[in-house]
């Protein structure tokens, strides 16, 4: 597969997920998002800030950022398919097209969670990527997305703290994906490393919640709360 084709799939992934779906959505009301609530342009801050309507809004384009940018790399691969079947040695070209597809695939999901975390349109503050990374796993694997899917819940109704959920979802996820894909080495080690860098990203909700001051689901966050 032609190194241009790699290369498009990362800018165009990055650029997709780099959109600030909360801030925008905020910005509409007049809101800069960054200063109110927890300070996380993310779904969990909007939906506290401009309501569920608008915040579950927020987490569906989020996630779809992911999605549409897995779906895009399979397009980039279509049309760079007759360049790479000429210069492939093999007859049954599909065979190694579905290898490229793949990276291309992975690539894409990569730079769209890096480009929603660290968005160069707000100098590379972004949310946490657990929107992005469930719509980057829709395409990817969605039996390990429903996987991480019921641990956020249960953790989440166990605890009513949705960052404990996030946190649970996005150790959940890696591990289900090794265990669904043993053969497949390169997404499982992307997949570990995407859900640290999720958990990393928890590292300010972390600290809350060991000092006793994160937000419960349902309770308003105080004015004053540093920024996740």
């Amino acid at each position: 597969m032609p190194i241009l084709a790699y290369i498009l799939t990362a800018l165009a992934a990055y650029l997709l997920g780099s959109i600030p779906t909360g801030f925008l959505a905020a910005k509409v009301r007049g809101i800069d998002i960054r200063a109110v609530g927890s300070g996380n342009i993310g779904a969990t801050n909007a939906m506290r800030v401009l309501g569920k309507p608008t915040g579950m809004a927020v987490l569906l384009m989020d996630a779809l950022k992911g999605w549409i940018a897995c779906i895009l790399g399979a397009y980039i691969c279509a049309y760079f398919a007759p360049t790479f079947a000429v210069l492939s040695s093999n007859t049954d070209a599909s065979t190694e097209l579905s290898v490229p597809l793949e990276r291309l695939a992975i690539i894409a999901g990569i730079c769209a969670v890096l480009g929603h975390n660290y968005t160069c349109w707000l100098k590379f503050k972004g949310g946490k990527g657990i929107a992005t990374t469930a719509g980057v796993y829709l395409a990817l694997a969605p039996w390990a997305v429903l996987v991480a899917l019921i641990v956020f819940i249960l953790a989440v109704l166990l605890t009513r703290y949705v960052s404990v959920g996030s946190i649970s979802a996005a150790a959940a996820l890696p591990a289900t994906v090794w265990i669904m894909s043993p053969g497949n080495l390169l997404l499982g080690i992307v997949t570990t490393a995407l859900g640290a860098l999720a958990i990393y990203k928890h590292k300010s909700n972390i600290q809350r919640l060991m000092a006793g001051t994160e937000n419960r689901l349902g309770r308003k966050p105080q004015t004053s709360e540093t920024k996740k």
